[in-house]
């Protein structure tokens, strides 16, 4: 899916996952992958709400079906298919789908814009054995940003904290330092980093 990512994009298709898993499986599963761009919808609580709406929650499992369905613009469920739980899905099949639904709506549509990129970072200032510092770099890993985002350890590296020191006029982590301005919150951090680099804002 991550992969063809630009193709659902073209069929102005906004692709999300969703399970009953809470956002921190969702982080370490994304982790595990090596990285997830797109959204993962916690349907955490009450738990399955959402699929159960769609008929997906299978209850005596307490878990989420495997399954795909496609919305259109006007919000009508266009498709609707399972695999199973320990089904696989065919991606290049779903996008071909998606396309076909996309030619109905297509040239009324906004396009759903690639996104808009970084902007230039110094790099991203974080602890060891810091749990706000794991979060945004579990961020950083899910949404692909190594190249992009330079990690810099201030427990590890003194020269690291001297430059962060230097860059921001403070002794505090984690921070993101772009376009000469510095995010020190954990969560500013994560939010300024997935409306950059991921499909949503």
């Amino acid at each position: 899916m991550e992969q063809l990512l630009p193709r659902f994009r073209d069929a102005h298709t906004q692709v999300l996952g969703i399970s009953v898993d809470s956002i921190f499986c969702h982080a370490n599963w994304a982790e595990s992958l090596g990285g997830i761009s797109f959204p993962l919808l916690a349907d955490f609580h009450p738990k399955g709400a959402v699929t159960r709406s769609y008929g997906l929650y299978l209850e005596d499992a307490g878990i989420t079906d495997r399954a795909t369905v496609i919305v259109d613009a006007s919000g009508f469920v266009r498709h609707a298919s399972s695999v199973t739980p320990a089904g696989r899905r065919n991606i290049a099949e779903l996008a071909a789908l998606c396309e076909a639904v996309d030619k109905e709506h297509g040239a009324a549509l906004a396009k759903i814009l690639a996104p808009r990129g970084l902007g230039k970072v110094e790099a991203l200032f974080v602890k060891s054995n810091c749990g706000f510092s794991r979060k945004v770099m579990l961020a950083r890993e899910n949404l692909h940003l190594q190249p992009q985002v330079p990690l810099r350890n201030v427990s590890e590296n003194p020269a690291a904290h001297e430059q962060l020191i230097r860059l921001t006029g403070k002794d505090q982590v984690p921070c993101l330092v772009v376009g000469g301005e510095s995010i020190q919150d954990s969560d500013d951090i994560v939010r300024y980093l997935v409306s950059r680099a991921s499909d949503l804002d």
